[in-house]
């Protein structure tokens, strides 16, 4: 039987424990018990752990060999912000499909009441994040960023980046994934009712490629879905 995987809230040579509310799912839910094996992610490896204490918020663990795990390509997904219930379901599955980065982006479109809350579901994102990552047995969660204003975003460094625009009607995004290379890669994803012009031209303006995910129009969060399993998918298995 595979093995559950925690990240490890504190690490320290061979020991690492668990604290808090991520202590206390493994001790309620699990009925954590001294003597246990787990696989405990310290960061950069992996390594099984035996839980040695478990206390009221803490369970704490003796590290044992490192376990192999295959990296995950480097992507990043700039996701316009957007209804809080699917971009939450949209963060849960695209950690599950191995994303780096997700930057929240505040666009034209973006509701005004959403933008104005979204710096207040940061916390709740990474959680859901740090939880998604667990359970498909990723080494670390991806990284959240406070919201930003578009215009900031666009200047992000990746050697391929990618707008995904409903506009763009030849280029499809698995065009531009080349078999070839790793380069870091960043995806766009806008919000409900898309990208408006001026912003695809502000994409292109700033060296960003147009990609479409085929012919029927998608909704936001599942527009985030397929252009990661997509793209990880294709460079997963360079």
């Amino acid at each position: 039987m595979t093995r559950r995987r925690w990240i490890a809230d504190e690490v320290s040579e061979n020991h690492a424990a668990l604290t808090g509310e991520h202590a206390d799912h493994l001790i309620r839910v699990l009925r954590a018990r001294v003597g246990q094996d787990f696989d405990i992610a310290t960061g950069p490896s992996v390594r099984r752990g035996r839980i040695t204490s478990v206390k009221a918020d803490r369970v704490e663990f003796e590290l044992a060999e490192v376990i192999s795990t295959p990296p995950l390509a480097e992507i990043t997904l700039l996701l316009a912000v957007f209804k809080f219930d699917r971009m939450e379901w949209a963060i849960e599955k695209c950690t599950e499909l191995g994303v780096s980065h997700v930057i929240p982006v505040i666009s034209r479109r973006t509701d005004s009441h959403l933008a104005a809350a979204s710096a207040k579901r940061v916390d709740r994102w990474r959680r859901i994040a740090l939880e998604a990552a667990e359970q498909s047995r990723r080494t670390a969660p991806p990284e959240i960023t406070a919201p930003i204003k578009l215009s900031e975003a666009m200047n992000l460094s990746q050697p391929r980046r990618i707008v995904l625009a409903e506009s763009e009607e030849q280029t499809l995004l698995r065009d531009l994934l080349p078999s070839d290379t790793s380069d870091a890669t960043a995806l766009a994803i806008g919000p409900e009712g898309g990208w408006t012009d001026d912003e695809v031209q502000a994409f292109q303006q700033a060296g960003w490629i147009s990609a479409s995910l085929g012919n029927t129009i998608l909704r936001a969060e599942t527009a985030a879905i397929a252009a990661l399993a997509i793209a990880a998918s294709m460079l997963s298995s360079l």
